[in-house]
């Protein structure tokens, strides 16, 4: 048979064009895109059962002229749309999937390091927890031992009970402020009282004027008064709430340095009393490297600290000198009815009051 096959294929006429080329026929070109698409879309021939038994169709594995047709014309009308019937059978070059290819690789690598990073940060803050806790404990019940600054160690306690007594301050300071408030407001209101019925008694039209005039004087003087006192809270808050707040933070951060220096001193300490093997080399060699990392970080601190402390003693010196003469002079004029003093101190501190005859009312009047 396959004798008969190559004779009918040699005498088969082939059609040669003016330039000696092989005519080139539409329909053939579709044929042999389509031969191209079946050898594409065919199964592999590096399987044993195909090499050995091909196909398994009519002619021992050649397929018919009709039968290529047929799967032409099927695939066409399946897959393809019709603005890209020219082009059926020809393999484009995989560029987007090789670009999405290498993107998604890219961002796999990005999310790897990423996660890497994140199992690093997590492990090292574990094993300076665990330090830092052990350490802890060691010095609590006595078994180990911690650095300490003594002159340093003074002046953090002496801020801190320094601290526990300007609140106490300014904790009473408010409270007498609510309450000459509440006062302020009630002369108000017994002067407005006193100035109708003068009105509306006339046997005793004077009386009710003089005492008026007393309550609104005296209200004036409590206005200026409760500036003064407001002035005085509002520095002393700032003082303690943010001025020593701030110190203490720094402070609390030198603390945890200084624990920190402590814990990795002593395990510096534990492997040097150990074995002097390769393994154990390379750990005291770690260990002296964070060692000497912590101890930066504590005398860093330690300088912060105590740079800290002193502005700090000097701007409470300042604050406060200001502020309990204020204090005291207010107080002093406002109850020796010396309304000129009282006055006279405002402006010294620079303490704003509020004109009367203002269109907007004051912040008295707003309670």
């Amino acid at each position: 048979m396959a004798e008969g096959i190559m004779s009918k294929a040699a005498t088969m006429e082939i059609p040669i064009n003016s330039n000696g080329d092989t005519g080139t026929q539409p329909e053939d070109d579709s044929l042999e895109q389509d031969l191209q698409q079946v050898m594409v879309s065919g199964p592999n021939l590096n399987e044993t059962s195909i090499v050995s038994g091909g196909y398994g169709g009519p002619a021992g594995g050649i397929i018919p002229t009709s039968t290529i047709k047929d799967i032409r014309m099927k695939s066409r009308a399946a897959s393809l749309p019709s603005s890209q019937s020219a082009a059926a059978g020809r393999p484009s070059p995989p560029l987007s999937g090789s670009s999405n290819h290498n993107t998604c690789n890219a961002t796999e690598e990005v999310s790897r390091g990423v996660a890497v990073e994140k199992l690093d940060s997590v492990k090292k803050w574990g094993i300076n927890t665990y330090k830092c806790t052990k350490q802890m404990f060691s010095e609590r019940f006595g078994r180990g031992s911690r650095t300490v600054d003594l002159e340093l160690e003074a002046q953090i306690d002496l801020l801190r009970d320094t601290k526990s007594k300007y609140e106490n301050i300014l904790r009473l300071a408010t409270a007498l402020t609510s309450h000459f408030q509440s006062m302020v407001q009630t002369q108000q209101a017994l002067g407005d009282t006193f100035t109708d019925l003068s009105q509306k008694s006339p046997e005793l039209q004077d009386e009710f004027g003089y005492n008026a005039e007393t309550q609104k004087l005296l209200c004036k003087n409590g206005e200026s008064l409760l500036s003064a006192i407001n002035f005085f809270v509002s520095s002393i808050d700032t003082l303690v709430n943010k001025t020593m707040e701030d110190t203490l933070l720094t402070i609390k951060h030198y603390e945890n340095a200084r624990l920190e220096f402590d814990a990795y001193r002593s395990d510096l300490e534990e492997l040097s009393l150990g074995p002097r093997d390769g393994a154990a080399v390379v750990r005291m060699e770690m260990a002296q490297q964070d060692y000497q990392v912590h101890r930066d970080k504590y005398e860093r601190l330690r300088s912060d600290v105590t740079i800290k402390l002193k502005f700090l003693e000097e701007n409470k010196v300042k604050v406060m000198h200001k502020q309990l003469l204020l204090f005291h002079n207010a107080i002093s004029a406002y109850f020796a009815g010396n309304q000129q003093q009282l006055e006279q101190t405002l402006v010294q501190f620079n303490v704003k009051l509020k004109p009367p005859g203002s269109d907007k009312p004051s912040w008295l009047e707003e309670q």
